[in-house]
């Protein structure tokens, strides 16, 4: 595995409108999510490696130079965006680490960058954003708890939010992974939108108990009898991604079903920037694909609610126990960079905060 260095370009909005918000931004999420439905429908098929995408990198430089140079040049520009891997310091306690992940379970994102695995091992406590990742049982009864959080509990279904077209090509997408559409019709916008999104064979190897890098590292953290520390409750989540407009998850939903084959593209572009050490390209990649998407939502809103506000959170309760030093934190890649990514907030705590190479 390279060593890995990004410039990750607030992922928030662009990823939005490539359709890919939701799988980047909201695993715990995805993750619950999905084990309310894998458990009753068939195993999804399997594909190859790349689960049918391809990477658009080298088509875009040839078929737009200009627009290649552009992500190019803002590949620089994001404050606090060089890299995954952190070192936080403080004097007169031992040094803990930040790591970025990317939420798949994609064996080529599931690697520690260089060395890290060593800060991991000896870490005695480790932060994840939520340790309810861990339990399967625990996250399940988490949403019937709060069923009106990720299901229409009134008399709507989807289809009174998509149009005849798009209830075609949403019954399609869903049949290549295995899921019914009846067993989703009252499921909310972004719950679907996470099935959608996924390509075929990562629903697989989800629905065949493969974990994504924060679970592994929290259950990891749990054998080692580490202490493990959830920044937030997965009701916590919900309730924000709740609070949100239903046009934005609708706006979302839709970006998706538009485009398929590029939506399976972009995911794999994605992992091979991400496993190649040029991440720092996604951002941007994504900026340019929204220009493609007239009607994208705006996700103002959606990076206010779930990114921004979320980061302040999860560097107020990470404080304590960042002051004692010896902790391995694992969030998702976007929660890093900005000014008010978790860099510049655990800075602004009075912590040395730096890029590990």
């Amino acid at each position: 595995m390279k060593t890995r260095t990004t410039n990750v370009k607030s992922l928030t909005s662009r990823l939005a409108d490539s359709g890919l918000w939701l799988v980047a931004g909201l695993h715990t999420l995805a993750a619950v999510s999905l084990i309310a439905i894998l458990a009753f429908v068939s195993q999804v098929r399997a594909q190859d490696a790349s689960c049918g995408g391809k990477d658009i990198l080298a088509q875009i430089k040839t078929d737009d130079p200009k627009g290649y140079a552009e992500i190019e040049k803002k590949t620089a520009a994001l404050q606090n965006g060089e890299a995954v891997f952190w070192k936080i310091e403080k004097a007169g306690v031992a040094p803990s680490y930040l790591l970025g992940t990317m939420h798949l379970s994609d064996p080529r994102v599931m690697d520690l960058p260089a060395h890290a695995q060593d800060d991991f091992d000896a870490a005695k406590s480790v932060i994840v954003e939520s340790d309810e990742i861990a339990d399967k049982n625990k996250a399940s009864m988490a949403l019937l708890a709060r069923p009106d959080l990720t299901m229409f509990t009134d008399s709507h279904t989807i289809n009174d939010f998509i149009t005849p077209e798009q209830k075609v090509t949403l019954e399609a997408q869903l049949k290549e992974r295995g899921i019914p559409l009846a067993a989703v019709l009252k499921m909310k916008p972004w719950v679907i939108s996470t099935f959608v999104a996924l390509p075929a064979c990562e629903l697989s190897r989800k629905s065949g108990g493969a974990d994504f890098l924060d679970e592994k590292l929290t259950k990891d953290a749990i054998a080692a009898k580490k202490n493990v520390v959830g920044l937030e409750t997965l009701v916590e989540q919900l309730d924000a991604m709740a609070s949100l407009p239903m046009k934005t998850h609708v706006a979302g939903l839709v970006s998706v079903l538009k485009d398929p084959q590029r939506t399976k593209d972009l995911m794999e572009t994605m992992i091979e920037l991400y496993d190649s050490g040029r991440p720092a390209m996604i951002g941007p990649l994504s900026e340019y694909e929204s220009a493609r998407d007239a009607e994208s939502a705006d996700m103002a809103e959606f990076e206010k609610t779930m990114i921004t506000a979320r980061n302040h959170h999860m560097a107020d309760r990470a404080e304590k126990t960042l002051d004692t030093g010896g902790a391995f934190m694992a969030v998702g890649a976007l929660h890093l960079p900005g000014p008010e990514g978790l860099v510049a907030l655990l800075r602004a705590k009075g912590f040395t905060v730096t890029p590990v190479k």
